[in-house]
């Protein structure tokens, strides 16, 4: 399923495979439903549920987590700035949780091969978020409640209600990687030049 270069897709949790199969890296995203916000920690602790035969604090299945831990809210609004984290800091981790049923992450920066690896083998995707636009971001969640691990503060999980989330798919399922593909084709611009 080929798509047009720099696609702008709508896509609405859980999210399914034939969904997933219609992202390609470069795509811009719009997420719409239920995502949920996790950091190291609770990775950390989700991951050793998995390696015990526990549950995860909410079902994986068609899932996308969202690497980030919010700031204060401000009155009246649902969550403070809401940026992304940098998304190596999960790699240890996120290949389990791509096995168990999540579809998506969102963060910032590059993945490591092994999360490369189980993005295509899990038919997945890994989105990037602006850094820096934490604010701007918050605007498009609409409603947090907190649904494990309460004492982590703000790297507790949160389940996000989101409405035209934006986000540029990094990684698709098959294998493709925006940043390796703009250094490729800036070094031969360079060559050329």
């Amino acid at each position: 399923m080929a798509s047009e270069k720099g696609a702008c897709r709508v896509l609405t949790t859980p999210l399914n495979t034939d969904e997933v199969l219609c992202v390609r890296c470069g795509d811009r995203v719009f997420l719409n439903g239920i995502m949920y916000s996790a950091r190291d920690a609770a990775h950390s602790r989700m991951a050793a549920a998995l390696q015990h035969g526990e549950p995860l604090p909410f079902d994986p299945k068609g899932q996308v987590i969202y690497y980030m831990g919010p700031s204060p809210a401000r009155p009246g609004r649902p969550i403070g700035a809401a940026g992304p984290t940098t998304s190596g800091r999960m790699d240890a981790y996120a290949p389990a949780l791509y096995a168990a049923g999540i579809k998506a992450t969102i963060g910032k920066g590059p993945r490591s091969e092994a999360v490369r690896r189980a993005i295509m083998e899990c038919r997945a995707l890994y989105l990037a978020a602006v850094g820096g636009a934490g604010a701007l971001l918050a605007r498009c969640i609409t409603d947090v409640q907190v649904v494990a691990y309460p004492e982590l503060g703000p790297e507790a999980v949160r389940r996000l209600t989101v409405k035209d989330f934006p986000a540029i798919a990094v990684n698709d399922a098959y294998g493709d990687d925006l940043y390796e593909k703009v250094r490729r084709e800036r070094s031969e611009r360079a060559g050329g030049a």
